[in-house]
């Protein structure tokens, strides 16, 4: 299992090679990293900056510098904030990380749950239920159902019942005065994790539901039926265990998509993650961060990758990591 992880890392440095230059030219032949300066009237200071960051040299040779102080950990400035660009992606990818482990969790436990019902219950009414909310939930838009959420959960019952506070916050991931795990915390979690989960719920049951109506038609099924073994111990036990592979990989995916996803969510709720650092660095042409932003986007959608092939070895001993 190492050998193989460590053969799938070196075999993924070309492909962030060439994915990094890609994007390297693209955000160079979209933005110009000197355009304020270019409006001011002083050639020697536009000269000077042409100079500094290499930008009169040719794009080998920039990506190259570019590459260098990528990995002693100079980012450069922001043009939009005048601030360190590594500590801002840092803080921006710690905070969506944290939207995406409690809305993966709780999105996997409730698909799987859903799923399971639907697949040992199949055409009941319940499922047709559950099949039909699916549905709505995947057709549903995230603005709308977020700003629904914030009505409902936290503006009426504030102006209904007077309180001082809402139930729960919807504007970042902690009040002023409060860090770390506390109730604070949980409040204000509750709404943009309702917000992501709702989508991945509703795709993720069907997903399940329908490899487990697969699993549950094979043939080491129909003979664990024959010889007598439980109902619940197949489900859990046989048809389970061998839908979660292909799950996995689904989970494993959207998660990498969601790193740089999340603009709406955390618009609504204005968190300072990922989405939203994005979305105002793509206002503002601010390239000293957008390649960073993409560049660790990138990576994180290759390591999703491996964590799905390993789960699959973990969960199907038939599968040979090779």
């Amino acid at each position: 299992m190492t050998r193989y992880a460590l053969r799938r890392l070196l075999a993924s440095v070309p492909v962030v090679v060439v994915a990094s230059f890609i994007l390297f030219w693209a955000v160079r032949a979209t933005f110009d990293p000197l355009a304020k300066l270019r409006q001011s009237v002083d050639p020697t200071a536009l000269h000077r900056e042409t100079v500094r960051l290499g930008l009169d040299r040719s794009l080998p040779e920039q990506y190259l510098l570019w590459v260098k102080g990528f990995l002693r950990g100079d980012w450069g400035t922001s043009t939009r904030t005048g601030g360190a660009v590594l500590p801002m992606v840092g803080d921006a990818l710690g905070t969506t990380l944290q939207l995406i482990l409690w809305g993966v969790a709780l999105a996997v436990v409730l698909a799987l749950a859903i799923g399971l019902y639907s697949a040992a219950r199949q055409y009941t009414a319940g499922d047709h239920l559950l099949t039909g909310l699916s549905y709505l939930g995947v057709a549903m838009p995230a603005f709308w159902f977020g700003l629904v959420l914030i009505q409902v959960l936290a503006v009426w019952p504030k102006q209904q019942f007077g309180l001082a506070d809402p139930p729960f916050y919807f504007v970042g991931l902690h009040s002023v005065g409060h860090s770390g795990l506390d109730l604070d915390y949980l409040r204000h979690l509750v709404l943009p994790v309702a917000t992501l989960t709702v989508g991945l719920v509703a795709s993720w049951s069907r997903f399940g539901r329908a490899t487990l109506l697969e699993a549950l038609s094979s043939d080491y099924v129909r003979t664990a039926r024959a010889k007598g073994v439980p109902r619940r111990r197949i489900l859990l036990r046989h048809a389970l265990r061998n839908a979660l592979a292909p799950f996995v990989t689904v989970v494993a995916m959207d998660a990498a998509a969601l790193v740089g996803g999340l603009v709406v969510t955390e618009q609504i709720y204005s968190i300072p993650g990922m989405g939203k650092l994005f979305l105002a660095s793509l206002e503002t042409g601010d390239v000293f961060v957008l390649l960073p932003w993409m560049f660790v986007v990138a990576v994180a959608v290759i390591l999703f990758n491996l964590l799905a092939d390993l789960s699959y070895a973990l969960l199907d001993p038939r599968v040979a990591l090779r």
